[in-house]
């Protein structure tokens, strides 16, 4: 597919999904703000880029290897979030490339993260990652453990909390997008959060209801991975 054409397409799909969340906004949010993260597993970066024409220049990278690899090719405008799972050992290769760290699960991996911070004099923002749903499947801290985490993690140097972020089950979207939106208000005052990351190309709409100030957005974005 002609690059221009890719563009068109991804066009015209940010219309529909921004429309979307402005309806969901107006009718149950009123005053309320949800930002866009273009999710780009598996998206060559040629596609990725169009979306920065398009008033749209919030990335989310899963792999830190495909991150590796398309980055360099990646416009400069560029803000990259890192939202899959983070293995300890794979923390040096983005401290210094990513914005945000939104899938911390654990005080071990904020420990690291706050340690490569340091060296590198920068403090690191992060989300702490919930395991709403409890699946065994699935990374983020348990609900029942959240408060205590926050507790460690906000005594580190090196990184600092601007909220919380999941996935929660496929089906029953709701109920565990009103848990988050609990958790979220119970703390947010306490961590000074602002960030609610919850919602993708199924669930967005109503993640919006719930409160969420981001959704995380691939296929819906960029369409079944053809090109």
């Amino acid at each position: 597919m002609e690059n221009s054409s890719i563009c068109d397409e991804i066009r015209e799909n940010l219309r529909v999904i921004r429309e979307n969340i402005s309806e969901a906004l107006d009718r149950y949010r009123s005053g309320g703000k949800t930002d866009i993260m273009a999710v780009t597993k598996t998206v060559p970066a040629e596609a990725v880029n169009c979306v920065f024409d398009m008033g749209l220049n919030l990335l989310g990278e899963n792999r830190v290897q495909e991150y590796q690899s398309k980055a360099e090719r990646y416009d400069k405008r560029a803000e990259v979030h890192f939202i899959g799972h983070l293995q300890t050992n794979k923390v040096k290769y983005i401290i210094n490339s990513m914005k945000m760290i939104q899938s911390v699960d654990s005080f071990k991996l904020a420990q690291e993260i706050s340690r490569l911070s340091s060296v590198n004099n920068k403090v690191m923002d992060i989300l702490c990652e919930v395991n709403i749903g409890g699946e065994e499947s699935k990374s983020g801290a348990d609900p029942e453990e959240l408060e205590y985490l926050l507790e460690q993690i906000s005594a580190l140097d090196g990184v600092r909390i601007r909220g919380l972020m999941a996935i929660p089950p496929p089906g029953g979207s709701d109920i565990y997008f009103g848990r988050m939106q609990e958790l979220y208000e119970r703390f947010k005052s306490e961590y000074n959060m602002n960030i609610l990351s919850m919602g993708m190309t199924h669930d967005y709409v109503q993640a919006v209801k719930y409160g969420s100030t981001l959704v995380r957005i691939g296929t819906g974005l960029f369409g079944a991975r053809n090109y």
